[in-house]
């Protein structure tokens, strides 16, 4: 070739490449005359200060590509606002999908805006509208994109319009809802996108390359604002709540009478402490309007985690999220910080007598609760939250005579979060302090904590264009109380120190303090398509205790994987996206005894018709549990194979559909798991949908953990085959009158059935063969007293009845219902109006009969609430 035509070449790609990659600016200019009207029809004399601003390219499908609709905006600004204006081309405007949802949808065509006005390359501000008119708004505190919090509700104006070129979006943002520096001139990061949503295509007027790793920091730049002060947030929203109860009256007891009346005062605020803080309050908040969790039977050792609901810990709760390790892997769920502690129902049991009746409160009030986050001037973000929750009490009735007892006693929990970019964002540093106080003098809950420390330090180090990264968690806690609180912990399912195998582990019944500590590793390849991977090693000494203010779910582990993904994004053939997953994990325990090892492979696929399929096998190989005998030696248990597929359709479609299915087999024929759910989603005009969702496992395993009893000084393990059933099904209806008035009706019936037999118990736990491992109880060692409901053993086959167990068999049954009214009346102040309804049933037949359970279930006199909550927020101008 020749060596001039060569050099040329290279030149021009170099001059590509800088062309392709350099950041877009757009220049706002001041406005001094007359603001626009947000009313979505751009008219308007400000609008002719600017040009349009356009040229959107495509992120998804076709990265890189021109946009296929044309999408042009301008901006302008002034002392207290900033105002953009979009025009969505459309060539079918008849297609435009202006779907009503309620707030935070994220539905249908959107346009959207993206402020990254602290300028550190890692926080947004997002503010999208769709083509109903419908808001949604987020932050984003990282640069990747994982720390989304859709739940932050900002105060702005917004409006669309409709015409023969497409739809059209105005709006107007308060300069206070926004963060930055004080500054003569302002330069913030800016991006605009587009959603066309028939063709789920996402553009931007900024190119995001899918190659690429990062968000915010690949954003172009606005610039023009000139001598903009930042504005002092000021609101406070008071609210009242008035509630009903109707439930079942029982004349017997005192405190069931059928019918309860209360109401409550509160207020919720937001005060700009500088123009970059923020501290969010609430006296005496109320959580009425907030969905109830998900009905379950837990047979673990484990306690339940559930996601948080109430709005006041949502907001914000990226800022002091310290997940210790990410995944979806059982320790994923581990945090320094679990705002369900704050708030939980009452901890303390009082003992009855057969004539006494009890009143115990459901929750423990919040008296208040104080969030302070934001980002200093230096680069620090900040988060502290302080809670005081009240002193609880139950009262008790006996014949008339009352007598009140403590079962929460008064308890202050603080979180404090801090984390620093530096080298533009290429490295992070952070910590994380919680404390918990309990004040037990006068409560007899010496059984408690009373105090709890739990810290933590990160880091994160991004290479290469933040290609790769390395990052390290390090977190430590120290619990303290007197020897009954201590003891209860060391012997707790998180930890153990009673297992008769553990010789490293020994409990001590003086020790009146615990410490531990534990961490992640990390290093690893972050990109939207390509090759990626993560390698991860994490641990829990036995001694880590989190659950005071944060969540733990077991001690004593060390556990490793290794993800490898490889992703292609660009269309080609009838594929839109191909993704590639393989996993190997393995875990210890703290006497260097392997616990478990295994592998997955799965593939999921996109197709350009907007299909999706995927599918998958995972393989666990032989395992050692150390808490199948809840406390007794270690168990040897057979691994499995698990395979599973999922196939969804065009969820852009009125109709469309999911369908997904999986089976695990256990070596040795020790257990076998069937679970199919199914969804289907009706929306038959833009202002209403539907959805329901049925799912039903079938679960049975030969080990399945009763109880513990004693035969000749020596601890009888009880195990049973049990076959479990479920059916739950899932209804939602959404009418969204307006885009501020919207009416949402869920119901969940659950149906879950537990039927045990070939009774046995533990005999050699880590014997090499299966079946050396327990003894079944055959009919001369084992019978059943149906009036009893009990099991008694004769193990030494003298006729004499050396231990028992209870009827382990049950029916679960339970339906929870709500209907929410949500009404935004003004910005920032709404009206709840709610009916929930709660019915629960129980019985121990153990056999599954669908039918004849649900109409148990529904001749259940149910437990109905109805209540209204009005809130009215004021706001400095």
């Amino acid at each position: 070739m020749n060596i001039k035509l060569l050099a040329l070449l290279i030149i021009l790609f170099f001059q590509f490449q800088f062309i392709s990659g350099q950041t877009r600016t757009y220049t706002t200019s001041k406005l001094t005359g007359t603001p626009p009207e947000i009313d979505g029809v751009l008219d308007d004399p400000a609008w002719q200060i600017l040009e349009w601003e356009g040229d959107f390219i495509q992120h998804q499908p076709n990265n890189g590509e021109k946009a296929s609709q044309k999408t042009a905006f301008k901006i302008l600004y002034d002392h207290d606002y900033i105002y953009v204006a979009f025009k969505a081309y459309d060539t079918e405007k008849d297609k435009i999908a202006k779907r009503m949802t309620r707030r935070d949808g994220f539905d249908g065509d959107l346009v959207g805006i993206m402020f990254d006005s602290y300028y550190d390359k890692r926080t947004s501000f997002f503010f999208v509208v769709n083509a109903a008119g419908v808001k949604s708004d987020a932050i984003q505190t990282d640069d990747n994109g994982d720390m989304m919090d859709d739940s932050w509700d900002p105060i702005w104006f917004t409006k669309t319009s409709y015409d023969d070129e497409g739809w059209n979006a105005e709006m107007k943002i308060p300069i206070s809802q926004l963060r930055f520096s004080k500054k003569d001139e302002q330069i913030w990061g800016l991006e605009v996108a587009r959603l066309v949503f028939r063709e789920n295509e996402l553009s931007f007027w900024n190119h995001i390359p899918k190659d690429a790793s990062g968000w915010t920091s690949l954003y172009g730049e606005l610039k023009g604002l000139n001598s903009l002060k930042p504005k002092k947030q000021i609101e406070i929203a008071p609210y009242l709540v008035g509630k009903l109860d109707k439930y079942e009256k029982d004349d017997k007891n005192p405190y069931a009478t059928g019918t309860d009346y209360s109401y409550n005062i509160g207020l919720d605020g937001k005060i700009g402490i500088t123009n970059n803080m923020i501290l969010d309050f609430t006296i005496n908040p109320d959580f009425g309007q907030v969905e109830a969790d998900p009905s379950e039977v837990n047979l673990s050792a484990f306690e339940s985690y559930f996601s948080e609901k109430r709005p006041f810990f949502i907001e914000g709760k990226n800022i002091t999220d310290y997940q210790i390790t990410p995944g979806g892997h059982p320790w994923a769920s581990d945090n320094l910080f679990y705002s369900r502690r704050v708030g939980r129902a009452p901890q303390g049991e009082p003992s009855l007598t057969d004539s006494e009746y009890l009143k115990m409160p459901d929750n423990t009030k919040i008296l208040g609760a104080f969030k302070l986050t934001g980002k200093t001037k230096d680069g620090w973000s900040v988060g502290i939250i302080e809670n005081i929750a009240n002193q609880e009490k139950a009262e008790i009735n006996n014949q008339g005579q009352t007598r009140k007892e403590i079962v929460e006693p008064y308890t202050n929990y603080l979180i404090g979060r801090v984390q620093k970019d530096i080298n533009k964002g290429n490295t992070i540093i952070g910590a994380m302090y919680t404390t918990t106080n309990r004040k037990l003098e006068v409560t007899n809950m010496d059984y408690l904590n009373k105090n709890a420390i739990t810290g933590g330090l990160d880091f994160q180090q991004f290479f290469l264009s933040k290609k790769y990264f390395v990052s390290a968690k390090f977190i430590a806690s120290k619990i303290s109380g007197s020897q009954e609180a201590i003891l209860e912990q060391q012997m707790s399912p998180r930890r153990y120190y009673q297992r008769p195998d553990a010789n490293y582990l020994k409990v001590d019944s003086n020790r009146t303090s615990l410490s531990g500590h534990g961490g992640t590793f990390l290093i690893g390849k972050q990109e939207n398509s390509g090759f990626r991977f993560l390698f991860n090693a994490t641990w829990r000494s036995p001694g880590l205790e989190l659950n005071d203010v944060g969540y733990l779910r077991q001690a004593n582990t060390v556990f490793q994987f290794l993800w490898a993904g490889y992703s292609i994004t660009k269309p080609f053939s009838i594929f839109r996206r191909i993704d590639f997953n393989a996993n190997q994990w393995a875990g210890w325990d703290f006497g260097a005894v392997n616990l478990f090892n295994g592998v997955n492979f799965s593939i999921g696929a996109e197709f350009t018709n907007q299909w999706q399929l995927g599918f998958g096998v995972n393989r666990d190989f032989d395992q050692i549990d150390n808490t199948m005998l809840w406390g007794g030696p270690s168990m040897k248990i057979p691994g499995d194979w698990n395979y599973f597929a999922q196939l969804s359709s065009n969820s852009t479609k009125k109709l469309h559909a999911n369908i997904s299915f999986s089976q695990t087999f256990g070596s040795e024929n020790y257990m076998s798991s069937t679970n199919s759910e199914f969804s289907l989603n009706y929306r038959p005009f833009d202002f209403v949908s539907f959805s329901l969702s049925p799912s039903y496992s079938v679960n049975k395993t030969e080990l399945q953990y009763i109880d513990e009893s004693s035969f000749n000084n020596q601890a009888r393990y009880i195990f049973g085959t049990i076959e479990q059933n479920t059916f739950v099904l899932t209804a939602r209806i959404d009418l969204n009158i307006k885009p501020d008035l919207t009416l949402q009706y869920y119901a969940s019936p659950f149906i879950s059935s537990g039927d045990y037999y070939d009774i046995k118990r533990i005999t050699d736990p880590m014997a090499d063969n299966y079946q050396n491992r327990y003894h079944t109880f055959s009919s001369a060692e084992i019978t059943y007293s149906e009036p009893d409901q009990t099991y008694s053993i004769d193990e030494s086959g003298d006729g004499i009845v050396d231990y028992a167990v209870g009827n382990p068999n049950f029916n679960f049954k339970q339906f929870r219902s709500n209907l929410v009214l949500r009404w935004e009346y003004t910005p920032g102040s709404l009206i709840y109006v709610v009916w929930s309804q709660g019915k629960t049933k129980e019985d121990s037949y153990g056999s599954f009969d669908y039918l004849n359970d649900m109409n148990k279930l529904f001749s259940v006199v149910g437990h109905n609430t109805f209540l209204i909550k009005i809130s009215h927020r004021f706001r400095a101008r």
